[in-house]
């Protein structure tokens, strides 16, 4: 097939901006940094360093791979498109086609929803000893009253951002370089194993029995409602097409990868380094506190449990937002973040949400893993739809075709599926029964 000329394609000659204008220009991806790194990202990379060492850090990977070609892929139709990316498969695929993602991609931010209610509760147990469940009632109290306060878009950038640097980055870090200078053996840390982090990294290997846990990481880290969902963002923004090609929308999500890296990173090898050793698995809060306990000594139960109020109330705050947009755009219903629709079906989703908490009888950690292994159902079916989207040539009419996004969109969809269909047997259908059964 012959390519179609390259002269006055649409883009072309735009220049890149100087990094201080760009770095003035994102936003979006830090919203979604603060919904990606929640107590779901926390836990199940706590898991993923306790019970296999160093085995799964390679799965950083393909998480910077698709987590930036999801961003972008997603992008680039919302400007080619003129519109976000439900609303573009409303277009070109239908209202059945709109309705269904929508619907999926709702059911995962709705199960995420479930693990943020249960992080933020198991982090005010840890800071203040109460009752898992009256502490998250209390964190929701605060999330509704932002939800129906003015200027919601500024206000959720702001205290995600926040909660980002200032508590996990710094809790992790500080704990990841003193264990690292501890001596072998001390408070039973073994240290950083150079030769085991490399053979992990470079290993490719998943061990027995960690397949559920590998998908909810991937599912937490890289998914495609990220990206469906920074289409919405980047129209509060108020984003425009020369984004797309000045560079904007690539730092908007490099940064975002590079924070999620840098945060899960850091706590699969805390895991790794502390709690693997001793073969202490993550069942409870207390397993978690203990990664820290090597340098933080008798306060690391308050600072593990600031940490996780800090990841599970960002999260909790954007995430039920953009599972009610996401559903908005797919049923065709307003989705202004300061919409009634929004606000009053965040309220909705919330309430629903603590229900399904509040009966389940297990440990919060265990409902944690389960929500974020649930969530794994947005992106065969999203995905699907923004990869059939960027293949066609009526969409990318006008501009040059995007070869590089096709090769990585449709590598990621079938990493991405094979992992889902090879867990979903095994993990994801006795997870969701566990849940609904309270237990």
């Amino acid at each position: 097939m012959e390519e179609k000329k390259t002269e006055g394609l649409i883009g072309e000659g735009v220049k890149t901006l100087p990094i201080g204008q760009l770095l003035k220009r994102i936003g979006p991806g830090l919203i979604a940094t603060g919904i990606v790194i929640g107590p779901g990202a926390v836990t199940t990379a706590a898991m993923l360093g306790a019970n296999y060492g160093y085995a799964l850090i390679w799965l950083m990977f393909p998480i910077i791979f698709m987590g930036i070609t999801f961003v972008m892929t997603t992008n680039w139709l919302a400007i080619t498109t003129g519109m976000p990316t439900i609303h573009a498969i409303r277009k070109y695929f239908g209202k059945a086609g709109a309705v269904v993602v929508g619907i999926a991609l709702f059911l995962a931010c709705l199960f995420f929803t479930m693990g943020n209610i249960s992080g933020t509760g198991a982090g005010m147990e840890l800071l203040t000893g109460i009752n898992w469940k009256l502490g998250s009632l209390i964190l929701i109290a605060i999330v509704i009253y932002t939800y129906f306060a003015k200027n919601v878009y500024s206000k959720v950038e702001k205290l995600i951002t926040a909660c980002i640097i200032i508590i996990m980055i710094a809790a992790f870090y500080i704990t990841l370089f003193g264990i690292s200078f501890k001596a072998t053996g001390e408070n039973g840390v073994v240290g950083f194993e150079g030769s085991k982090f490399l053979g992990g990294l470079f290993g490719f290997k998943i061990p027995e029995g960690s397949l559920g846990t590998a998908l909810a990481f991937i599912s937490t880290n890289a998914a495609i409602t990220t990206g469906i969902y920074n289409t919405y963002l980047g129209k509060e923004k108020k984003w425009k097409r020369e984004d797309l090609f000045n560079g904007v929308m690539f730092t908007d999500a490099l940064v975002h990868m590079i924070s999620v890296v840098l945060i899960s990173g850091a706590i699969i090898l805390v895991g790794a380094i502390v709690l693997f050793p001793q073969g202490l698995a993550i069942k409870a809060p207390k397993q978690l506190a203990q990664m820290l306990e090597p340098i933080m000594g008798s306060a690391a139960r308050y600072i593990m449990g600031a940490a996780l109020v800090g990841a599970g109330f960002s999260s909790l705050l954007a995430n039920t937002q953009r599972g009610m947009v996401l559903l908005g755009a797919g049923i065709n219903k307003e989705f202004g973040l300061e919409s009634k629709f929004i606000r009053f079906g965040c309220l909705a989703c919330l309430l629903f949400a603590m229900a399904i908490c509040y009966s389940f009888d297990g440990s919060p950690t265990q409902l944690i893993l389960i929500a974020n292994i649930a969530t794994s159902i947005a992106t065969p079916i999203g995905g699907l739809f923004v990869l059939l989207l960027i293949w066609r040539k009526d969409v990318n009419e006008g501009y040059k075709a995007p070869t590089a996004l096709r090769i990585c969109m449709t590598i990621s969809y079938l990493f991405v599926l094979v992992m889902t269909v090879s867990a979903f047997q095994k993990t994801i259908i006795p997870g969701i029964a566990k849940l609904f059964a309270g237990g």
